[in-house]
C-alpha cells in the first residue's frame, strides 16, 4: 500500500482517533502524541489494514489500547483515566489541607450561631436525628425545629458564600 492510499483511508478517521485519545488522556498534548503513535502503528500494519471490515473500529480499538497502556506506564503517572469505574484512593496533600481548612471555617461559622440553632443543626445535620426526636429533646414543636434549622442553614450558607467570595467583584 502506498502512502497516498493509506492517508486517504486514515484521514477521515484521524479526528475520531484524536477525540478518543483526548477523552482518555485528558491532555491535548498527550492526545496529539497518541494520535501520531496510533497512525504509526496503523502504518506498520498497512498491508493488513484492508482486510478489516471497519477500519475506523480497528483504529479506535488501537487508540484505546494505546492510551490505556500509556495511563498504566510509569512515565505517564500524572495522567488518569476519566471513567466511572476509576477511583483514586490517594488524596493529595493540597486536597487534605483544603478539606481541613473548609471544616475549620464551617466549625467557626457554626459556633457563631445562637445556641438553639447550633444545637438543632448539630442534632439534625450532624447526628441525623429525625424531627420528632429533636422536638422531644429540645421541647419544641416540629414546626419551630424546622424554622430554626432553616435559619441556621441559611446563616451558614450566607457566611460560607461571603467567605468564598471575599475580594471577588
Amino acid at each position: 500500500m502506498k502512502e497516498q492510499t493509506f492517508l486517504k483511508i486514515i484521514n477521515p478517521v484521524k479526528d475520531n482517533i484524536f477525540r478518543m485519545a483526548l477523552r482518555l488522556l485528558t491532555s491535548r498534548e498527550a492526545a496529539e502524541d497518541a494520535t501520531q503513535e496510533v497512525i504509526l502503528k496503523l502504518w506498520s500494519r498497512k498491508n493488513r489494514i484492508k482486510h478489516y471490515a471497519s477500519i475506523e473500529a480497528f483504529a479506535i480499538t488501537v487508540t484505546k489500547n494505546y492510551c490505556l497502556d500509556q495511563l498504566k506506564s510509569k512515565q505517564n503517572n500524572n495522567l488518569r483515566i476519566v471513567h466511572q469505574n476509576y477511583e483514586s484512593t490517594n488524596q493529595s496533600l493540597q486536597a487534605k489541607v483544603e478539606v481541613n481548612d473548609e471544616m475549620q471555617l464551617l466549625n467557626g461559622i457554626v459556633n457563631t450561631l445562637p445556641a438553639q440553632q447550633k444545637m438543632i443543626f448539630q442534632l439534625r445535620d450532624v447526628e441525623q436525628y429525625d424531627y420528632k426526636e429533636i422536638s422531644e429533646i429540645m421541647e419544641m414543636s416540629p414546626a419551630a425545629i424546622r424554622v430554626a434549622l432553616s435559619r441556621a442553614r441559611k446563616s451558614i450558607r450566607e457566611n460560607l458564600i461571603k467567605k468564598h467570595n471575599y475580594g471577588i467583584k
